[in-house]
């Protein structure tokens, strides 16, 4: 009698074992950073091998097959759509958080204050000078710094201020989120640019220590603003849509089973997820809920 031999080979990944590469826009680093490290905690036989690129990039290498999600700050292009259509994956892109563009300035520049006319002017031109800004004490031309030429907190700003292109703009790319701190701390005409999270995770020593000689610089949405007004990238500002500055953090997945990026988005979306997110100083898509008993003793 013959016997029928079946494999038991595991698959290449789960939600609870196996390798797989992951991309994200530099400016999130710090949040990625902690969600996979806890979910690598939870699952031991689970590792990402994680890529931090400038956004467009991160996408470049999700429509590539590059890599199997991304952590972005906006949706995909309908292009973009399509070229993910086309390969037969579903375009399914999940919001996990609230992030925000921080503005940072050297310590020693007593201007901590900005609306949005104020910084559209200065990336449309007409302001190029820290005099011509209300407030401070600094002088000369203003130094725009940001992580890389692809980024998402560039790209971010131009889409805002309906910018096409940067020439004419006294603009430096520093290479990284930790090059603008650097940079700024040590450039008093320097006005910096960075995701949230890399100021946020007040736990973190390395935040603690980049914190160190900057502002951060608070933003208002009209131009007679008062002082109450102004309203600095962290959580309270964020959750409620209170700071000019904030933006929508997706994962975009190409994963078409049960594997390990879905494993690790359901994780993202309950109730851990949510806590390192918060921890990170973002605010979570769906907030952790915490339940309070009183109980009435007699």
């Amino acid at each position: 009698m013959g016997y029928e031999l079946t494999s038991c080979k595991k698959p290449e990944d789960s939600t609870s074992h196996g390798t797989i590469a992951i991309a994200s826009d530099e400016s999130l680093q710090p949040m990625v950073e902690q969600i996979t490290q806890a979910y690598q905690h939870t699952y031991p036989e689970t590792h990402f091998n994680v890529l931090y690129q400038p956004e467009q990039i991160a996408i470049s290498m999700v429509l590539r097959d590059s890599v199997r999600l991304a952590f972005i700050t906006r949706e995909l292009t309908s292009d973009e759509q399509k070229t993910l259509k086309s390969q037969g994956i579903r375009y399914n892109p999940q919001h996990i958080a609230t992030d925000g563009v921080a503005l940072l300035t050297n310590r020693t520049n007593t201007d901590s204050l900005i609306t949005i006319q104020e910084l559209s002017s200065v990336f449309n031109g007409k302001t190029k000078t820290w005099e011509a800004l209300k407030g401070g004490n600094q002088k000369g031309n203003i130094t725009l710094v940001f992580d890389n030429a692809n980024s998402s907190n560039l790209n971010y700003v131009m889409t805002k201020f309906g910018l096409t292109n940067i020439q004419g703009i006294n603009i430096f790319s520093a290479g990284s989120n930790k090059a603008v701190i650097e940079y700024v701390r040590q450039n008093p005409r320097a006005l910096g640019f960075i995701g949230v999270n890399w100021l946020s995770d007040g736990d973190a020593p390395l935040t603690a220590e980049l914190s160190q000689g900057l502002r951060v610089m608070g933003v208002a949405s009209k131009a007679d603003a008062t002082l109450d007004e102004y309203y600095q990238p962290f959580q309270e500002g964020l959750g409620l849509k209170r700071y000019p500055l904030s933006r929508k953090v997706y994962v975009i997945s190409r994963e078409m089973h049960s594997g390990l990026g879905s494993g690790l988005l359901n994780y993202i979306m309950r109730d851990v997820g949510s806590l390192i997110i918060e921890k990170c100083g973002l605010w979570p898509a769906k907030p952790f809920n915490r339940e309070v008993i009183l109980k009435k003793e007699i």
